[in-house]
């Protein structure tokens, strides 16, 4: 099933069932008011939203469009976000993850804000999922269980100087990521979503052109069960915490690939093409993102149809 999150005025929104083709959807605040609620009784209420998602599909309910920008965020505000960090590892070969902001999480359609381009803006195209209830020292194979929902992000990061308030390394003043404005659970992704990782292409675009056309499945390094066990080596993670894929590279053992001019698949991030600029030995010629720059992040099903539609951010002066 798919699940959206409506803008109402509140500060959660309100949970709907989306249709496949993401054209209608039907209000399920009947069985959880918010997306979180549903989460939190996942399962007692999960076997609901199944049934209303099936009727939606044979017209059995009410419906209404479904309309992207009317969309938040799945989740508008989220106990935990946790991304891997693009090409890097802990000290034993695991993954190594970075904490995020996800107490404003930006919706879909809502633009990327700065003070000032010196902040160093970055787009991160990746894949995420909404964990439910995990244990303390969970091994993959419990966490693999918890996966309950599965989004595509923009983790956006702030590359700027040492005197900007991103930092050197984008961890400092992070900015906030956006999810699609679906998220989908794992059975409904078919043969895709093979336990651990999304196949698929994620398309990135830049300004309206192509920057990136890279397999999901094989362009991140780490899987979700070992990056949700790993999040949770230390503490347990509770119900709506979000682990990001980290993002998707090319070659995620290090090599730089090609961009989408030069053949090969592009990239998800600027950063990572920039890197491929300064193979070479040459100064990167491509900017970080600036005022007006418009960045768009979908992927496909085979048909061609939008899967859990599409982030589309401006980047805007505060």
């Amino acid at each position: 099933m798919k699940l959206a999150t409506i803008k109402d005025g509140s500060r959660d929104g309100r949970l709907v069932v989306v249709s496949r083709d993401l054209t209608q959807m039907t209000d399920a605040a009947f069985l959880a008011r918010t997306l979180q609620a549903a989460l939190d009784d996942w399962a007692r209420v999960a076997p609901h939203l199944a049934t209303l998602a099936q009727s939606l599909e044979t017209g059995a309910v009410p419906a209404e469009r479904f309309h992207e920008h009317d969309a938040a965020s799945p989740l508008p505000r989220a106990y935990q976000w946790i991304e891997a960090a693009t090409d890097a590892a802990g000290p034993d070969d695991g993954p190594e993850l970075r904490q995020g902001a996800s107490d404003a999480i930006l919706g879909p359609r809502e633009p990327i804000l700065a003070a000032d381009e010196a902040w160093g803006i970055d787009l991160g195209g990746g894949i995420a999922v909404i964990t439910g209830d995990v244990p303390m020292g969970a091994e993959p194979a419990q966490a693999r269980e918890a996966i309950r929902l599965v989004m595509l992000v923009n983790a956006v990061a702030l590359r700027g100087s040492a005197d900007s308030p991103a930092g050197t390394d984008g961890r400092l003043g992070a900015a906030s990521p956006t999810f699609s404005p679906v998220a989908v659970t794992p059975d409904e992704l078919g043969e895709a979503w093979d336990g651990g990782r999304l196949g698929g292409t994620l398309c990135v675009d830049l300004n309206g052109k192509p920057l990136g056309r890279v397999d999901a499945g094989i362009g991140t390094r780490f899987d979700f069960p070992a990056l949700v066990a790993r999040a949770a080596r230390t503490r347990r993670l509770t119900a709506g915490t979000i682990v990001g894929s980290g993002t998707v590279a090319d070659q995620p053992e290090g090599g730089q690939g090609a961009s989408i001019e030069a053949g090969g698949s592009g990239h998800s991030s600027l950063a990572g093409l920039r890197r491929a600029e300064a193979a070479g030995g040459a100064d990167p010629r491509t900017p970080l993102l600036g005022f007006g720059d418009t960045v768009r992040i979908e992927m496909l099903d085979e048909r061609r149809h939008s899967i859990f539609g599409a982030i589309e951010q401006s980047v805007e002066s505060v």
